[in-house]
């Protein structure tokens, strides 16, 4: 199973200049927690619900703020010929939930913690099957 079949590849973008309010507003409608920022294609940060809620501890009103004031200012890619195995490495590695893919330098998805778990349960599940069906003798 490739990263494009698991990850979301319909990922919400926001420029650096979008109104917190607006990105907040996109990820509702989405039903998502996190956004993009994008230059162009060019991915250049991300901006997830947490960061928002965290910036409340630096201004009394997170709706004058603007993307690139709370994305992160090192974001961690991932390309898509990596195994859903070597991305939960890194998320772990890095301390991460989301990982925007990228392809050429463009961004091309996003595959998520949550992506990954429901792919490592369903992998479970067919070795419970099996060791079901080898300890019932069919």
């Amino acid at each position: 199973m490739t990263l494009t079949e698991i990850a979301t590849t319909d990922v919400v973008t926001v420029d650096p200049d979008t109104e917190i309010r607006a990105v907040l507003t996109q990820m509702d409608e989405r039903h998502v927690g996190s956004a993009v920022v994008t230059d162009g294609d060019d991915p250049t940060g991300i901006i997830t619900d947490r960061m928002i809620a965290m910036a409340f501890r630096e201004t009394d009103s997170v709706t004058d703020l603007v993307a690139s004031d709370v994305m992160t200012d090192d974001l961690v890619t991932t390309s898509e010929d990596r195994t859903h195995y070597e991305v939960l490495e890194t998320m772990r590695d890095e301390g991460i939930r989301r990982l925007p893919i990228v392809s050429d330098g463009t961004l091309s998805g996003i595959i998520t913690l949550d992506d990954l778990l429901m792919v490592t349960a369903a992998e479970l599940s067919n070795a419970s099957d099996v060791i079901e069906r080898q300890a019932s003798g069919s």
